[in-house]
């Protein structure tokens, strides 16, 4: 059997595995530092909390978990005979791999409400799944670090999230631009062009601008059924956007009014507040998902072709659907696995992001390796990362391992130095050589 994984998944060795642990600690650090708590939801939710929150084509992008047993003899026959495979999928599978972090948090708040106090700030680091069509920066399993805070309907938040998001970038090393947009402003836009009743067609088209074109989002809208007049009026708006332009054209319009108060709030409170990167009104900004309903976010990396690497928004009832009313809530997610993909192409990493042993000790016989160990422990002890070849093998053995590791320093152990309790440390990047007593050995290695 030839070894292989699911495509859109991947494998990480240690240096990548430290390299994306170097990027949750700067974003842990900073949801930390703001006041979010830290939560866990399960891998796996049921099919009904999860479907219908994320729009068509997220509902189709579900990884769903076939029921345990003999799940064949509960699936639907008509839909069998029919050959459905969306109703046969549903009758044979009551849960599936959560597709991001917001809805199972609202899931979360509902159950947990009693415990919590309002408003509740959480932080989440966990992996997703979406059933995409695996390509540059787009993966199945993939990793988002969330911050959402429920409870309030204070714009305050808005404004805190887009420092949060400065802070968090600016730490990595990543120039971005935040891209900031109200979704009552598209409402009211898709209601002063008559078209109203097809928001979230008018929504989900032009949520592919940046990959289709205007042309490719009239062909979309027009295809989903929006009027021709209709499409060619929101393009004209949104094609060369300007708010001052439409801010006369959506004051008519109570949703648009509020829209406008909202961003013109959110700018209030930015004002005077430092920020590192530039962060700006676009009003194509449409974020597809169904439940946002006011702000939304997104982030896209500067000098380089990525898709976007941090979005996300305010939603007015999510918890609603579960059963718990009037709980407004505003969050941002950091795309980890695009960061680390853009980290990577920018050469961003510091040296200091990939840990490794900082020495090895090689033994030159038996009872030289039981002494050895002894030194080890007492390295361990004082915090060096270190460790010791298994085997008092030849030693050009021995030294080739640690080239092969890039350990800057061996430790030389013969009878000499278990007789005189003096070590022979060895860089392994000049080839100098020095004798120090084990209080010596520590110090060099912990200053280095």
């Amino acid at each position: 059997m030839k070894p292989s994984i699911p495509k859109g998944t991947r494998d990480f060795g240690p240096d990548q595995v430290d390299r994306r642990q170097y990027i949750f600690s700067v974003i842990r650090e900073a949801f930390v530092r703001y006041g979010y708590r830290p939560i866990e939801t399960p891998a796996m939710e049921s099919l009904d909390t999860l479907t219908g929150k994320y729009g068509e084509e997220g509902d189709q992008l579900l990884f769903k978990v076939l029921n345990n047993g003999d799940f064949l003899s509960k699936a639907d026959a008509q839909a069998w005979a029919d050959r459905d495979s969306n109703r046969i999928v549903l009758s044979i599978s009551k849960r599936g791999l959560r597709y991001d972090l917001t809805v199972p948090f609202a899931r979360f708040v509902v159950m947990n409400q009693n415990d919590l106090s309002f408003p509740f700030k959480r932080y989440q680091i966990q992996p997703v799944w979406r059933a995409d069509r695996p390509q540059k920066g787009r993966y199945q399993e993939f990793f988002q670090c969330d911050a959402d805070v429920i409870g309030s309907d204070s714009l305050m938040y808005e404004a805190e999230l887009i420092r949060l998001y400065d802070e968090a970038f600016h730490k990595l090393g990543i120039p971005v631009e935040i891209r900031v947009n109200n979704r009552k402003l598209l409402a009211s836009l898709a209601a002063v062009c008559g078209i109203g009743n097809r928001f979230m067609d008018m929504t989900m088209a032009i949520d592919k601008a940046d990959k289709i074109g205007w042309e490719g989002v009239r062909r979309e809208m027009v295809e989903r059924g929006i009027p021709e007049a209709g499409a060619d009026q929101v393009i004209h708006y949104l094609a060369h956007p300007d708010l001052e332009t439409l801010r006369p054209v959506l004051s008519g319009d109570p949703e648009g009014l509020a829209g406008l108060a909202e961003m013109d709030q959110i700018s209030h409170y930015l004002e005077g507040v430092k920020l590192t990167n530039p962060w700006i009104l676009d009003l194509t900004l449409a974020r597809g998902l169904n439940y946002y309903t006011g702000c939304i976010f997104e982030v896209k990396a500067i000098g380089v072709e990525m898709g976007s690497i941090g979005g996300g928004g305010r939603y007015a009832d999510l918890t609603g659907v579960f059963g718990l009313k009037g709980m407004s809530g505003v969050g941002i997610s950091f795309g980890a696995d695009r960061i680390y993909d853009v980290m990577d192409m920018l050469n961003l990493f510091p040296a200091n992001a990939v840990t490794s042993l900082k020495v090895l000790i090689c033994a030159f016989s038996a009872e030289d390796h039981l002494y050895a160990f002894r030194v080890l422990n007492q390295l361990r002890d004082a915090g060096v990362s270190a460790d010791l070849y298994p085997e008092p093998v030849k030693l050009q053995k021995q030294l080739k391992y640690a080239n092969s590791l890039g350990v800057p320093h061996v430790v030389l152990i013969g009878e000499t130095e278990r007789e005189s309790g003096l070590l022979t440390c060895k860089n392994m990047v000049t080839g100098d050589q020095q004798v120090l007593d084990i209080q010596g050995l520590v110090e060099k290695l912990t200053n280095q």
